[in-house]
C-alpha cells in the first residue's frame, strides 16, 4: 500500500472514531436533511446550537454507519442523502427547542429521525421533548414545590410565638 492510501486510511479510520465518540458521549441525537441550507443558515444554527452545548455536524453516511453501535443500526435506514446531525451531550430539551424554533423561522432542516438516550424516535417525538421546560427550570420547579411545605410548618410554628409578641405589646401598651 502507497503512502498516500495509508494516510487516507488512517483519515478515515480517525473520523470513524470521531462519530463514534460523539454518539457515545450524546443523550441526543437528531438527523436532518439540511439541503436548501444556505451558507449562513447553517452558520447561524450551530451558533445557536452551540450555546446549549450541542453541536450541529455533517458527517459522511458511511463512516455515520460503520460508527453506529448495535443497538442503533437500524438509523441507517435513515442515511440517505444529505444528512447533517445534531449532539446533544448535557441537555435534552434545549438543543431540540432550539432545532424546532430555528426550523419555525426558517423551513430548514427537516427532522428525519432522532435518538433520545439510546431509544430511535421519530419527528413527532423531537417537538414533544422541544416543549418541555430546560433542565434547569424543573430542578427549580422541583426545589419550589419541595420548600413550600417547608415555609409553611415554618409559619405555623411562628404562629403561637407571634400571638405572644402582640400579647406582650398589648400589655405594654395599657401599662404606658
Amino acid at each position: 500500500m502507497t503512502t498516500k492510501a495509508r494516510e487516507l486510511k488512517e483519515s478515515k479510520v480517525k473520523a470513524v472514531k470521531a462519530i463514534k465518540e460523539k454518539i457515545d458521549l450524546s443523550k441526543l441525537i437528531i438527523l436532518t436533511d439540511y439541503r436548501g441550507m444556505t451558507v449562513k443558515q447553517v452558520t447561524e444554527l450551530k451558533k445557536k446550537l452551540r450555546e446549549n452545548n450541542a453541536e450541529f455536524r455533517v458527517c459522511k453516511n458511511s463512516y455515520f454507519v460503520k460508527a453506529l453501535p448495535k443497538e442503533l443500526a437500524s438509523l441507517e435506514e435513515y442515511l440517505k442523502g444529505s444528512i447533517a446531525t445534531v449532539f446533544g451531550n448535557e441537555e435534552l430539551a434545549s438543543p431540540a427547542k432550539t432545532l424546532i424554533d430555528f426550523i419555525e423561522e426558517n423551513e430548514k432542516p427537516k427532522i428525519i429521525a432522532g435518538v433520545i438516550e439510546k431509544d430511535i424516535c421519530g419527528e413527532g417525538k423531537i417537538k414533544m421533548l422541544s416543549k418541555l421546560p430546560s433542565k434547569q427550570v424543573l430542578l427549580s420547579l422541583v426545589v419550589g414545590g419541595l420548600k413550600a411545605p417547608l415555609y409553611n410548618v415554618v409559619s405555623v410554628l411562628q404562629g403561637p410565638i407571634r400571638k405572644l409578641v402582640y400579647a406582650l405589646d398589648a400589655i405594654k401598651k395599657n401599662k404606658s
